[in-house]
């Protein structure tokens, strides 16, 4: 499948926009992470997805510039007002339950390998067993967030060819899949 194809699909499975940007354009932020650490989401420390327990930013970052390319989405909700916390809430939904679509529809062309990145807070489970401190049901099925692994998203969505902001009364949820590893253009043609 070629980047336009890949493209394609996942705006076929009802991205707003698309775009493909190499690693080495990807811009990270470590200082990033620090909004999960304040908590603002509610979900630091609560899902196995999620940090502290996904992994230190230096890590995932140094996977992430492991793979050549990075295929950036996006959806739009529109809200009713600036405040609309439950317009929010449903965007949010729509985009991890898109997130999960893209892996399904993409991991058959780009592999096992490749990584997703979404919102964050997992939805697999009605509820996470990570505040129990259980071990998580299905730790091959967790998409991290794209906070968690510390991306400068507006940045990167103005490099996509995307804007990060949409409009007034509207809110843009972005999803990430990092692909073929750096030299392995098998699946990276344009």
């Amino acid at each position: 499948m070629t980047r336009e194809e890949l493209v394609q699909k996942v705006l076929s499975l009802g991205a707003d926009h698309a775009g493909i940007v190499p690693v080495d354009q990807v811009p990270f932020q470590p200082e990033y992470r620090k909004m999960c650490e304040s908590n603002t989401c509610g979900r630091y420390g609560k899902y196995w997805s999620c940090p502290p327990d996904i992994g230190p930013a230096e890590e995932l970052i140094a996977r992430a510039k492991t793979y050549g390319w990075a295929l950036v989405y996006q959806t739009i909700g529109e809200l009713e007002d600036s405040l609309d916390i439950e317009g929010m809430q449903r965007a949010g939904e729509r985009m991890r339950d898109m997130t999960y679509l893209v892996r399904e529809a993409l991991e058959p062309e780009l592999g096992p390998g490749a990584l997703y990145l979404g919102t964050g807070g997992c939805p697999l489970c009605e509820e996470c067993t990570r505040p129990s401190g259980e071990p998580c049901r299905f730790p091959d099925k967790i998409i991290p967030s794209v906070s968690a692994y510390a991306l400068d998203m507006s940045r990167l969505a103005k490099r996509a060819g995307m804007s990060y902001t949409n409009g007034t009364n509207t809110v843009t949820y972005f999803g990430v899949v990092f692909f073929s590893e750096k030299g392995d253009c098998t699946k990276c043609q344009p």
